[in-house]
């Protein structure tokens, strides 16, 4: 049953879709085709937000060609921030969609092959999923061309009516996109939707509105200022890169309460950059702090070993079996940042 609904697309709105792959969330944004055009095959136009993790590609895909056309490409992929399981897929369907990706420009530094991100924190004592942190690559990619500055506080590209946001804490250049029309909010991970830090929330997708991940975020002054910021846009549907879609009216009262009480419900108590943020500019970055003192309170090696075989368990109970992407028709468009 859980693998059914692991796969399954929510229609957020009439042209807002969200597809879960594994533990994270992609979006499809744009009507979808209408059913008179499907026999002459007729491609609408669409946007992706966030491309998830890499054994999704083919599900990506298939789920485009369901909803925009056989041979549809969205005329942009645009990125809330580029974490591993928020690009993964990215090499796969870049090889076949030469489309632009667009980042805030804080972002772009680990998405054109300058720069890694600061090491995640697998002490900041949340969860089985923070201790996993360790086996989380934090490298950079190279997507070359393709990558583009987004709009700071504009209209999204390809997306009219939509704002981009930058809600900065998590990652340096995050931003949420906000459609004020419906006040329909995609939070990345700025907010998310379960206690992401936990393998039993994550596994059961329990819904609980929640800070960013706790083991990625490395500004956590910043990360409460962007709290008050969605909290200031008034959503009635949050919908983030983890966890189910929320709605009600108090929405936007939860956000001011929870950045009212960040420190205390939010902000872990200990943590390589609980005191002192990680350093970034438009170059990558310029100062990571010294890791936490005391470490994991459980032995590093037994952690990450219990983290390995949760992210195992994880990726069996939710994951689909992966499938091969189609082979590529284009150079590959998205190399690993060498060290």
């Amino acid at each position: 049953m859980a693998h059914e609904i692991e796969h399954k697309i929510e229609q957020i709105a009439a042209d807002v879709a969200r597809l879960r792959i594994a533990f994270v969330n992609c979006f499809f944004i744009g009507a979808p085709r209408r059913a008179a055009a499907k026999s002459a095959n007729e491609a609408t136009p669409w946007v992706l937000v966030d491309a998830a993790l890499s054994v999704g590609a083919a599900r990506i895909l298939e789920v485009a060609a369901e909803r925009f056309g056989e041979d549809a490409r969205p005329t942009a992929i645009i990125l809330t921030h580029g974490h591993f399981d928020h690009i993964g897929a990215l090499e796969a369907l870049l090889g076949i969609w030469d489309v632009p990706v667009y980042a805030h420009p804080l972002e772009l530094p680990f998405l054109t092959g300058r720069a890694d991100y600061p090491p995640p924190d697998p002490t900041v004592g949340k969860g089985l999923m923070a201790r996993m942190a360790p086996l989380f690559p934090e490298r950079g990619i190279d997507l070359g061309h393709r990558a583009k500055e987004l709009p700071a506080n504009a209209e999204a590209p390809g997306m009219p009516g939509w704002r981009v946001v930058h809600t900065p804490g998590h990652s340096p250049g995050h931003v949420s996109l906000f459609r004020a029309s419906d006040r329909l909010l995609i939070a990345g991970d700025a907010v998310v939707t379960t206690r992401q830090e936990s393998v039993f929330a994550v596994a059961m997708q329990k819904e609980e509105l929640n800070g960013p991940p706790a083991y990625f975020t490395i500004d956590w002054d910043a990360a409460h200022r962007s709290v008050s910021t969605l909290a200031s846009l008034k959503p009635v549907t949050i919908t983030t890169g983890h966890g189910p879609t929320m709605r009600g009216e108090d929405l936007a009262q939860r956000l001011a309460g929870m950045a009212r009480d960040f420190d205390e419900r939010v902000r872990p108590r200990h943590g390589r950059y609980v005191r002192e943020p990680a350093i970034t500019n438009e170059d990558g970055v310029v100062y990571v702090p010294a890791p936490a003192r005391g470490g994991v309170p459980w032995g590093t090696v037994s952690g990450v070993a219990a983290a390995a075989v949760a992210g195992t368990w994880l990726v069996r109970r939710f994951g689909r079996r992966a499938q091969a992407a189609p082979p590529a028709q284009a150079s590959p468009a998205v190399t690993q940042r060498k060290s």
